[in-house]
């Protein structure tokens, strides 16, 4: 759980539902499955007790997904939970030109694209496989995980539409670290990520950077700030500049693929010798 929803139980038993509904000034507006989202800066801001909560209700089917997406918000909650919809301000997100290679990530990244034969990059061969992953991965600051089985459903279904996408380390034929995220045409919103060996997770997301940029993907949504992100080059926009960016990039063509070839890391690193 997040450090902005345990706050927001307080302390006097009541269910965190009713907490929503009724407990604040503002009460948090209830969506039934198919009710089109509130307007996101009806969002609460930064003096209410979850800045960035916007909704709480609705449904967890493709199209809802696609249309939070496509206005710039998110479902995130846990399992004792109701689902709750978030558009926080700012927004971190990470510009794809603006990717910090540190010298250490610089030598691994070389040293993964030298052995071909050990060392993979694949994209969506085991999105099940990642979500999975992700769920269990710890998380620094937080009790339990957001990616409650519901979710894990829900993303996978969005995956099978072909709006999800997972990004994947394998060495020596197993799966050793990934990410994945949400893409609406050219409009990129990364979800989760996850390491069982040192770096795996910032190879893959080193791997989609490049895969961006070799499609014409500028930026790639982080949701919340954390000092990870921020290191490698990720920053906090106004809510209204994110939203012009993913209004104008969900309307472009999406790539025709989603694949990855070796000489995507040339967006990274200097091109190999023929």
């Amino acid at each position: 759980m997040h450090p902005a929803q345990e706050a927001m139980l307080g302390e006097n038993g009541r269910s965190f539902a009713d907490l929503l509904l009724t407990a604040h000034p503002r009460p948090l507006p209830w969506l039934e499955p198919g009710q089109p989202f509130p307007l996101v800066t009806a969002a609460w801001g930064a003096d209410d007790p979850a800045p960035g909560l916007l909704a709480g209700g609705g449904a967890l089917d493709v199209a809802t997904l696609v249309d939070s997406y496509s206005h710039g918000i998110f479902p995130w909650f846990s399992d004792d939970q109701p689902i709750l919809w978030w558009s926080p301000d700012p927004r971190m997100v990470l510009p794809t030109a603006e990717f910090r290679l540190h010298r250490s990530l610089r030598k691994t990244l070389q040293a993964f694209r030298a052995d071909a034969g050990r060392f993979e990059v694949r994209i969506d061969h085991a999105f099940d496989r990642v979500i999975a992953a992700c769920a269990q991965a710890p998380r620094e600051g937080q009790s339990g995980t957001w990616i409650v089985p519901e979710m894990v459903e829900a993303y996978t279904r969005l995956h099978r539409a072909g709006h999800a996408h997972s990004v994947e380390t394998w060495v020596d034929g197993e799966l050793v670290g990934g990410l994945y995220g949400v893409a609406i045409g050219r409009a990129m919103f990364g979800e989760s990520m996850f390491a069982h060996r040192t770096d795996a997770s910032k190879i893959a997301l080193a791997a989609l950077v490049c895969f961006c940029r070799r499609h014409g993907i500028g930026l790639i949504d982080c949701q919340q700030n954390t000092r990870h992100l921020a290191s490698l080059g990720a920053r906090e926009w106004p809510r209204s500049r994110f939203l012009a960016h993913v209004e104008a990039a969900r309307l472009l063509p999406p790539p025709d693929a989603w694949d990855f070839e070796p000489v995507y890391w040339n967006e990274l690193l200097p091109p190999r010798p023929e």
